[in-house]
């Protein structure tokens, strides 16, 4: 299993590190679609801080780190992220606490926020109320949202038993709930022990159950919560069949090929087209892999 997932984290992490610069190509800003291409950003920066914490040596994060750098300080990406009004608040959020260095565009960005009240919403469903949470710590400004064992008892994962019946959009609420509750496995999280096991029983039945539906991008979330939450997942039945799996699937290239086995493209996809299947579900993968491996070495 340690081989596995050894050979995971390398494939997947240098992918990211040979394809991330495409986004900020002539050609990625031809062909990648705006508000896309502008989120894909957030989702390098999540996963180059993560990999900083965990493995801040690694050459093929100096590249990564080099391209967020370059990027964050530029006009385009937070006013891409700004051109849906629906999301932009939560974007800028994103956009502000995810800056590699205290810019003055952050500063002004969270001010603006903070003015707005949107850091202290009290109508805002509870997993949003906990995101704004996560993202205003992680930027280092108050909100008026609760502790996060608050936010946990208002949860979707708190109400739930069991796994199933889940829809795909309650499973990612779940599994983001997790990552937000312990930094991505950076820290415990604040649960008591019995709330600690039922999401536990949670987590591991939903990998067992997106392992058999090859939804990868599932398997590398739900293997990665079971992580979050204190397991060891390369021990736990579902978690050694998550890392197998996906250990199984990644190209030559690197990439998982598509976030499940009905979405791989085919033998006409263009270069573009591969990019865009496989750039979140490898990120996925390579997040998991990543702080996974960060407690077996």
């Amino acid at each position: 299993m340690s081989g596995d997932l050894a050979r995971l984290r390398a494939g997947t992490c240098g992918w990211v590190r040979r394809n991330a610069d495409f986004l900020d190509s002539p050609s990625g800003r031809a062909e990648l679609p705006t508000v896309p291409r502008a989120k894909a950003f957030l989702q390098l920066a999540g996963l180059a801080r993560c990999w900083d914490r965990v493995r801040s040596g690694d050459p093929d994060l100096a590249e990564v780190g080099a391209l967020v750098r370059r990027v964050w300080p530029r006009d385009e990406l937070p006013d891409a992220l700004a051109a849906n009004p629906r999301y932009a608040s939560q974007f800028s959020l994103m956009y502000c606490a995810l800056a590699p260095a205290a810019a003055e565009r952050s500063r002004a960005g969270l001010a603006r926020l903070t003015a707005d009240g949107y850091l202290s919403m009290v109508t805002g469903s509870p997993y949003l109320r906990l995101e704004v949470a996560y993202y205003a710590d992680m930027a280092g400004v108050a909100h008026g949202n609760g502790s996060y064992r608050e936010l946990y008892a208002a949860s979707l994962l708190a109400a739930r038993a069991e796994a199933l019946p889940i829809t795909d959009a309650d499973a990612c609420t779940v599994a983001h709930t997790i990552f937000y509750l312990s930094d991505y496995g950076l820290r415990a999280p604040d649960l008591d022990r019995s709330d600690l096991d039922r999401a536990r029983h949670v987590v591991v039945d939903l990998t067992s159950h997106y392992i058999e539906r090859q939804e990868w991008d599932n398997v590398a979330k739900f293997v990665l919560s079971q992580f979050c939450l204190g397991l060891d997942p390369a021990r736990t039945p579902s978690g050694a069949a998550g890392i197998r799996m996906l250990a199984g699937v990644w190209a030559e290239s690197g990439a998982i090929p598509a976030k499940a086995i009905g979405l791989t493209p085919g033998p006409a996809a263009t270069p573009t087209e591969r990019f865009r299947k496989a750039y979140q579900v490898t990120l996925m993968t390579a997040l998991m892999a990543l702080m996974v491996s960060s407690a077996r070495t």
